[in-house]
């Protein structure tokens, strides 16, 4: 399952090997400067933004790799039925958002919180 952690100065998505494989990468990294806002969303279903791009969906069950957005992309690791952290990300990103059904999303969000700049502007 995927985890949301801090290294260093950055924000680093860990994937399960399952996950590498479906999302055709070995993780994603974003600077701690690209965080905008955190939050837990509780009904998985709600996290997914835009359509399917590159990974592997399977309805109702799991999503894993790129949504496509008219204005970006998100990338998700999302298991149905679990809480998902949802990262929001400013407009410099690779991603506007990382939603990951992390073990423990409300832990993540506790590290990320201190993090989000006051501003949340971009």
């Amino acid at each position: 399952m995927a985890r949301v952690v801090l290294e260093g100065s950055d924000i680093v998505v860990r994937l399960s090997w399952f996950e590498k494989l479906a999302a055709r990468r070995r993780g994603v990294r974003v600077p701690v400067s690209a965080l905008r806002a955190v939050s837990v969303q509780p009904d998985w279903w709600r996290a997914l933004r835009g359509v399917a791009g590159e990974g592997a969906w399977i309805p109702a069950r799991r999503c894993v790799g790129i949504r496509r957005l008219r204005d970006g992309r998100d990338f998700v690791a999302i298991r149905a039925g679990r809480p998902v952290l949802c990262v929001e990300l400013r407009r410099r990103a690779p991603f506007g958002r990382l939603a990951v059904s992390d073990p423990h999303p409300e832990e993540a969000m506790r590290a990320l919180q201190p993090l989000v700049p006051r501003d949340r502007l971009s």
